[in-house]
Formats: C-alpha cells, structure tokens, sequence
C-alpha cells in the first residue's frame, strides 16, 4: 500500500508543470481582489536585461496560456515569438480565473478550460470578469507594475492584439500615454454586433438580440455562451478611439475574414482624416486566423502564416521607431 501511495504521489507530482519548467518566467499581482498571473517570455540568457516590453492581449476563448501534453509544448502564441525575444520581453496575462498553465488532457476542444463540461460553461469567475473594461483597466495596472521592474525598458512599448484582444489593445491605448506602439490584427474598428450581423442570414432576429443586449447591457448570464455585459462591451465601436491616437498604429487583417470590409472602411475615413500614422496591411484569400481558403471557403489548415504576419509586425516596428 505504501508502495502504490508513493507510486501515485510521484506520478502526480511529475505531471505538474509551471511555467518555469518551459523556460518562460511567472509573475502574480493583486488587481482589487483578484490573484493576476502572467508569464514573461525572455530570450535565454537575457532575462535580466532591460528590454521594451510587446504585450500581447488574447483572444475571446478561456484557454490558459501555457498548454502542454507528454509530447511537449503547445505554441503559447499563434506565431514563432524567438525573432521578437533579441529586442523585447513578451507578456501575456492569463484570462481570469483561468490556470495560467494545464495539460491540454484537461482541457475541452480549443484547449478551452471548463467548470461544467457537460454545460460548456467556464468558472463563475472567468464570467463575471469577461467584459472589455475589465481586461483593459487589468492590463494597463500590470503595465503600471511591471514598469517598476528593472529587466523593463520604458522608452518602448507595444501593445498587440489579435481579434478580441485588438479592442482591448486598443482601449488600453487610448488610455495609456506609456504606450507607443499599437497591433490591432483581426479586429473590427465598428464593434462586435457588426461581425454577428454579417455572419448571421437572419438579420431581423440578430437586430432583436442586439435590442436585448443593450436593454440588459450590465447583465451577467451564466449559459456558457458569450453573456449580454461582454457583447454589449465588445460591440461598443473602438473607431474613435483609434482615430484620436498619434502613436504609430498597424492594422493586419484577412481578405476572407468578416472584419476585411469593415477594416477597408476604416481605411478610408482614416484617409479622409488624413492621419499618418496608420498602416494597413491586408492578406489575400486567408481567414480570420490566416489561413488560406478555397472557392468555397474552406481552410487549409495545413498552410500556416501566422509566423509571415509576425514578421511583417517586426519590420513595422523597425520602420516606426
């Protein structure tokens, strides 16, 4: 009995992993009441040396950021991050009350980490806090903290974010004056409700939710879905935002993706504002998460470019110091 005690003790402690164990560095802060975990990505070796920070905000999903199995490491981001670790440090938050870090034989399909499974719905925790301002005011009080570190250069700062994360990116820009340079990829300047307008054949019934969702706008509903305070926040337009900043800004976005039309218009009233210190940059046939598409739109998952948009975020950066 001992024997099997200690077996299991042992199997059970090799299965825990932290972030550390994958080379990447943890941190916690206190933000009101909340524990906030975080992890920073460092080129080996430099982990003490002073460096801007590329903060990248997440998408909409509840996954932890560090996934793995007994083959390895799944990838933390959607793209190849060593080019980035000679100038930066990379910081991504963990969504809230959501492990930073799980072996993905835990998780549901898209790695997503679930309270009820059976329900598909997240911890309470996760839902109650899953709403635009929070990240962004969360987010722009890390920065604050991290600020005081000194492996933390403050002469730069760039602030990525990919679909959902692009409006957290962007608010926190507009409210920051510590960051200089803003990613908004895969996002819509017009609001959330615009994407589900265009997805949805049923217009009428989208236009009645959407009534619903503004006459419940501070509402909290636990079904698993997205609840009607986080639609009503992510629908708000960041076109305004967007338009007041002077700080160099990218747009990257699909052709086949919803949002393409949308980042087109924004395009041209920014061409009509004539503001300067906008780039677009536009993807032919790929999807929302840049893949390429057939005649009939349907991805090929097998062809990835992420790493080639990463790279084009690199040369940006170099070209708008």
């Amino acid at each position: 009995m001992l024997f099997l005690m200690l077996l299991i003790s042992k199997n059970y402690a090799l299965a825990q992993k932290t972030p550390e164990n994958f080379g990447y560095r943890s941190m916690s802060f206190k933000f009101q009441d909340d524990r906030v975990d975080l992890i920073v990505i460092s080129k080996k070796g430099e982990e003490k040396t002073q460096k801007p920070l590329f903060f990248f905000c997440q998408g909409s999903l509840p996954r932890p950021v560090v996934v793995y199995d007994e083959k390895g490491l799944f990838g933390t981001l959607p793209f190849n991050e060593n080019n980035f670790l000679n100038d930066y440090h990379i910081v991504i938050v963990a969504q809230p009350n959501i492990p930073i870090i799980a072996n993905a034989n835990t998780l549901e399909n898209d790695f997503v980490y679930l309270k009820d499974k059976e329900k598909g719905i997240p911890p309470k925790g996760y839902t109650d806090r899953n709403y635009l301002d929070y990240y962004v005011f969360r987010n722009n009080f890390i920065i604050k903290q991290l600020f005081k570190e000194r492996f933390v250069s403050k002469s730069k700062l760039v602030v990525a974010g990919h679909s959902e994360g692009s409006a957290i990116a962007a608010k926190m820009a507009s409210l920051n004056s510590k960051i200089t340079h803003l990613i908004y990829s895969g996002g819509n300047p017009f609001g959330r409700i615009v994407n589900i307008l265009s997805e949805e054949k049923d217009k009428k019934e989208t236009l009645n939710y959407w009534k619903e969702v503004v006459q419940n706008a501070n509402t909290i509903n636990y079904n698993g879905g997205d609840t009607y305070k986080a639609t009503y926040s992510f629908s708000l337009p960041q076109r305004e935002n967007l338009l007041q900043l002077k700080i160099p800004i990218l747009f990257t976005y699909a052709s086949k993706d919803v949002v393409a039309n949308y980042n087109d218009l924004f395009q041209i009233e920014v061409i009509l504002e004539r503001k300067q210190n906008f780039t677009f940059l536009n993807y032919e046939d790929l999807d929302h998460n840049f893949f390429p598409v057939n005649e009939k739109g349907i991805p090929n998952y097998e062809l990835e470019n992420w790493d080639k948009v990463a790279n084009d975020w690199l040369k940006w950066l170099k070209n708008n110091k």
